[in-house]
């Protein structure tokens, strides 16, 4: 017999593949790839960032992200700009194509909220929402 701790492993394991498989099918038509994706929800989030921290906050190699963001400048979805107080960093934004794509894709994640939570109750989103920042507080 599985123990609760087995359990919330399994539902913690289903919910992000069901997760990852929405998110596939919502970019495979557009022509971006997943990674393209959640760098605009980053930038769209976070506003402009050094190339270091975007990196980081990805989880890839800024050699992995420097390919990335060429392919990106060239989609007309972010630029690079020099920081204005530190020569040596370049800050990525997004461009104003970006942030329609930002914008478009925040509301298809509002609409899975929505669609997710619609039988909760407020004192359960609360809920939901305090366990959801505790454990992204763990990473």
């Amino acid at each position: 017999m599985k123990n609760q701790d087995d359990h919330l492993n399994h539902a913690i394991i289903e919910f992000y593949e069901k997760l990852s498989s929405w998110e596939m099918a919502v970019v495979k038509d557009n022509g971006f790839s997943l990674p393209q994706v959640h760098t605009v929800e980053i930038l769209g989030l976070n506003g402009p960032m050094r190339m270091k921290e975007l990196a980081e906050k990805i989880g890839v190699t800024t050699g992995t992200l420097t390919v990335q963001i060429d392919k990106m400048v060239k989609a007309g979805l972010v630029l690079r700009r020099a920081h204005e107080t530190d020569r040596r960093s370049i800050l990525v934004e997004l461009t104003d194509a970006g942030q329609v794509m930002f914008e478009e894709h925040d509301e298809l994640h509002m609409q899975l909220t929505a669609d997710l939570t619609v039988n909760f109750n407020d004192e359960e989103r609360s809920q939901m929402l305090d366990f959801f920042k505790r454990i992204n507080n763990e990473f």
